[in-house]
């Protein structure tokens, strides 16, 4: 398949239009024309990344978090993100990132599929029109109730976690959760005006976490590659079904800090 057609399917599911304005998503590097037979996915355009998929003859790269966010004047390989970017055009590999866009249409309700989460709806609306509403997170009734202790592990369990971080006292019972992958820390004043009795996200400091619950919001901090990587397998899945025809492979990823 020509490129150009693989990320026609990709924008069918996720259109660059729901990206933020901030964002910067789409193919950032390569050919439109390129012919392709193996996509690899990650979440990060990091340095292992970008060499599993010269390794593995990757001819198409895609991550969720775009290599490139702000203007560069010059690629060269004078810094990392330069050095990576010409490696990948060195061996003929485009690259292309699907963020906020992602987020708003296929993230937000993979996360809330992964806790069961019940009569849900958006917890940040970034779009809206005639037709829809959509955007950031979700905010739901959970499966059944139980304590924020309770809670932690259940999401623990659900997105294959080795821990999270709780803000909140054990003991309080939990039935309205909202989720919202990545860093969170801009949708806890949504969180609260949905009612939401946890919030379930990554990236959450000692200041937001003690000023959530101070508004009757606890957290679990479940951190932003534990909740986003799931955009791995989803998009896999995705490929596989619309172009068959495709070898679809994962980098080898994990977590990219670790706690002693």
């Amino acid at each position: 398949m020509r490129c150009r057609e693989i990320l026609d399917k990709l924008e069918t599911l996720s259109p660059r239009s729901f990206a933020e304005q901030w964002d910067n998503v789409g193919l950032l590097a390569g050919r439109y024309d390129k012919e392709v037979q193996t996509v690899m996915l990650a979440l990060d355009a990091t340095d292992s990344v970008v060499e599993e998929a010269v390794e593995k003859g990757a001819d198409l790269l895609v991550t969720h978090h775009p290599l490139i966010f702000s203007a560069r004047k010059s690629v060269t390989d004078g810094d990392f993100i330069g050095r990576r970017l010409v490696k990948l055009l060195q061996h003929d590999i485009s690259y292309y990132a699907m963020h906020t866009n992602f987020d708003v249409m296929g993230m937000a309700d993979a996360a809330a599929d992964e806790i069961g989460l019940l009569e849900r709806q958006v917890l940040d609306v970034t779009y809206e029109d005639d037709i829809s509403r959509e955007g950031i997170g979700r905010v739901g009734r959970l499966p059944v109730s139980m304590t924020l202790e309770e809670c932690g592990a259940y999401v623990k369990r659900a997105f294959a976690l080795e821990s999270v971080k709780i803000f909140g006292e054990k003991d309080c019972q939990i039935s309205v959760a909202a989720v919202s992958p990545g860093s969170g820390k801009s949708v806890i004043g949504s969180a609260v005006s949905a009612g939401a009795q946890v919030l379930i996200t990554g990236d959450i400091d000692h200041h937001e976490g003690i000023d959530a619950v101070a508004q009757g919001l606890t957290i679990i901090d479940a951190g932003h590659y534990g909740v986003e990587k799931i955009f791995v397998p989803y998009i896999e899945e995705y490929l596989r079904r619309e172009c068959a025809r495709l070898t679809v492979i994962r980098a080898q990823e994990k977590n990219p800090f670790w706690i002693m």
